[in-house]
This record gives C-alpha cells, sequence and structure tokens, in this order.
C-alpha cells in the first residue's frame, strides 16, 4: 500500500479530537445499554483510529507507541467506555503483528479495519492440536467491546507433547464464538466486558501464536513481513500502559469538568464560594499534579520501550518489569486524581446526573485490572530489582 494512503499519528489525533462531541453525545446511551452504540463504532471504524498500531502493510500506521496513548487519552476524555474499548481494539491489532503472515492476511486481507476484541487468560480455555492447526474450547470473561467486533483473540493452554501446556493466543473470528450477555456491573458498563464462549472450534495454525513469541526483539513470525519497531516490543509488558492510557482521560476529563463547576460553585448551607475553601484548593492542585505525572509517566514508558525496540533487541527484565510498574503507577495516580475530586464534590456528586459520580465507579473498576495493580506489578518490579526471576511468565 502506497505511504500516501496510510494516515501519519497527527492525522489520526485530530481525527480522534474530531470524534470528542460525537462520542460524548451517546456516552449516556452507552452507560444506559451497557455496550457501545452501534453509531460510536461505526464512526470510530471510518475515522480508523484502532489503527494506530496495525502494520503499514495493511494500512496500519504502525506508530509509535506514544500515539494510542494520546488517542486513547482523547477518546476517553468523550467516553470512558469508548476509550476502554478503542484500548482494546488498538492493542489487540498491534499483537496481530506479531502473527505468521498467513494469519494477520486471512484476517486483515478482506477487512483491513477489522475491529478486534480479545481475553489474554490463558487459563480460561484449552487447545487441543490437530492436523493444520487447533481444536479451541473454553470460556472468557471480560471481552470489552466484542459487542460489534469482527475477531476475538482467545488465550488458552495449549498442549506441547509430552511437555507441559504453553500459553498460547488464536485468532477466532465472530462466526466462531458465542456472545454470552453477562455484564452487569459497578462500573465500566458502557463497555459491554460480557463472556464469550467458544466450543471446540478449528483454529489454523497461522492464527495461533504462542506468547513467548511477543517478548520482543524482532524473533515473533510477523516481523519477516513487518519491519517496524511497534512488532519488536516486548507486547505483555506494554500492556499497562493501554488501561491506565483510559484511566488518564478519564481523570483529565473529571478534573476539567470539576474545574468548569468549582469556579462558579457555592455551598447550600453558607453560600460561600467552593474555590475559597482551602482544603478543596489543596486537592485540586493534588489533583492536577496526579493527572500531569500521569501522562509524562505514560509517555515515558513509550520512549523507554520504543528505544529498545528500535535496536530490534530483546529489554532486559528490569526494563520490562518498570515499564510495568510505571504505567501501573501511572493508572494509580489518575484514579486518585478522580477519588480527590469526587471527596470536595459534596452531595452533588453523588447524582448520576453529575459526571463525577460515574467516574468515581469507572475508576474504581479501572483499578480492578490486573494491569492496575500497584501491589501487583511493583513487587515484581521489586523482585527483578533484588536479583529474583520475574514472577510473570508472559512479559
Amino acid at each position: 500500500m502506497s505511504s500516501k494512503t496510510i494516515p501519519t499519528r497527527d492525522t489520526l489525533l485530530s481525527r480522534a479530537q474530531d470524534l470528542f462531541d460525537t462520542v460524548r453525545a451517546r456516552s449516556l446511551e452507552t452507560e444506559e445499554a451497557r455496550r457501545l452504540s452501534i453509531e460510536t463504532m461505526a464512526a470510530m471504524r471510518a475515522a480508523g483510529i484502532h489503527r494506530i498500531l496495525q502494520p503499514g502493510r495493511h494500512g496500519g500506521t504502525a506508530a509509535h507507541f506514544s500515539g494510542m496513548v494520546d488517542i486513547v487519552d482523547t477518546i476517553s476524555q468523550a467516553c470512558c467506555a469508548a476509550g476502554w474499548c478503542l484500548t482494546q481494539y488498538c492493542s489487540h491489532n498491534c499483537l496481530l503483528g506479531y502473527w505468521p503472515p498467513e494469519g494477520q492476511d486471512e484476517i486483515w486481507g478482506p477487512m483491513p479495519d477489522a475491529l478486534v476484541a480479545g481475553v489474554l487468560i490463558p487459563g480460561c480455555g484449552k487447545a487441543r492440536k490437530v492436523n493444520g492447526g487447533w481444536r479451541l474450547s473454553g470460556q472468557w470473561p471480560f471481552a470489552s467491546g466484542v459487542f460489534g467486533a469482527d475477531w476475538f483473540i482467545a488465550a488458552a493452554f495449549a498442549e506441547n507433547g509430552d511437555g507441559p501446556p504453553i500459553a498460547q493466543m488464536h485468532a477466532v473470528p465472530f462466526a466462531d464464538y458465542t456472545i454470552l450477555d453477562t455484564w452487569q456491573s459497578a462500573g465500566l458498563r458502557g463497555t459491554g466486558s460480557t463472556d464469550v464462549a467458544i466450543k471446540d472450534v478449528f483454529v489454523p495454525a497461522a492464527r495461533a501464536l504462542p506468547i513467548n513469541d511477543t517478548k520482543g526483539g524482532g524473533d515473533a513470525p510477523g516481523c519477516a513481513i513487518n519491519p517496524e519497531a511497534t512488532y519488536k516490543l516486548p507486547a505483555f509488558a506494554m500492556f499497562s500502559i493501554n488501561q491506565s492510557a483510559v484511566a488518564l482521560g478519564l481523570a483529565q476529563a473529571t478534573f476539567d469538568a470539576y474545574i468548569k463547576q468549582g469556579r462558579t460553585r457555592v455551598t447550600r448551607m453558607s453560600g460561600k464560594s467552593i474555590a475559597d475553601y482551602s482544603t478543596v484548593q489543596a486537592k485540586v492542585g493534588e489533583a492536577h499534579t496526579a493527572v500531569e505525572m500521569a501522562r509524562l509517566l505514560l509517555h515515558n514508558c513509550c520512549d523507554l520501550g520504543m528505544a529498545v525496540a528500535e535496536k530490534s533487541e530483546v529489554a532486559p527484565m528490569e526494563l520490562k518489569t518498570e515499564l510495568r510498574a510505571k504505567a501501573c503507577m501511572a493508572g494509580v495516580l489518575s484514579a486518585e486524581a478522580v477519588d480527590l475530586l469526587f471527596q470536595v464534590s459534596g452531595g452533588a456528586g453523588l447524582y448520576d446526573r453529575n459526571p463525577i459520580s460515574r467516574a468515581i465507579r469507572d475508576a474504581n473498576c479501572i483499578r480492578g485490572h490486573i494491569t492496575q495493580n500497584l501491589d501487583v506489578n511493583a513487587s515484581n518490579h521489586g523482585r527483578v530489582l533484588l536479583g529474583l526471576p520475574s514472577a510473570d511468565l508472559a512479559i
């Protein structure tokens, strides 16, 4: 494909910014329907913003990882659920760049703008070796954005001869999986993060990839056709960045909304300006600092990972665990910013009509994702710094 037809990172960011009002206008509808609207998904697909990390061979931008952060941040400010689904589509398009060429061509050849959902928890499924590929079965929870998606990536434990099973990913088309409507949740309601069931489905060998092939350095099968540094990144080490980009966008939107209200809001009891309270001033200042630090951390992680990938090197384990811990910290800071602003929202913050009510629920649900668990990610980084092996075998 001619480079002239491939949008640049700046072009896709501009398109994301142009979508802001459209996505925000459907945010309440998304919340109530428990999934993205058809119109929102169609708008994002048409804009091609989910293709920021897709290989250039199939019309994607194959951008620096920071491009994904900027776009997801922008859409998440408009609607956290839309941003959460978008980051899944971006990350799975990136993952497919590691896949065998035949698998990539089967997926993107007929549909270059495919929306790809997925769950990367291998314990949820099993893959049995057969002639030409695998027979896959299992049930996967938290399949964000699966409503309206074209493909689904399912991780499972695959047979490995006489050895222990290996963690492996499998790309499955829409016709081969069943969506189970299980998503009734405290937050992130509009993400449609429901269960997906697959029963004894054949997956050709070219549509499967061991997780070990995503550890970076250019050894993945897809690197034979995709020369961009994006597919030489340690994929699983980068995942905290994706989710934290959503948390960042949520925190920025919450801060902006609070400032807009806080500059003119008065208390009902005394009639005093909220802005005059020193406690409010302190929390607003702390929240703003937390948001800015989160953004700096995420872009720093992107720069560190890309610098190693651009040399076609495998990132040392200290760096891989650092990326997970620092990006996780960005998510923690973003959630703390939302919490600080909720604390000074008073009774008004309890109403569903106030955006901060939804924000605090969404922020708390984001915290539940493994990539946002600082105890897990920071302690693993500490283990490695102390000379112990990583407890996370996937990175």
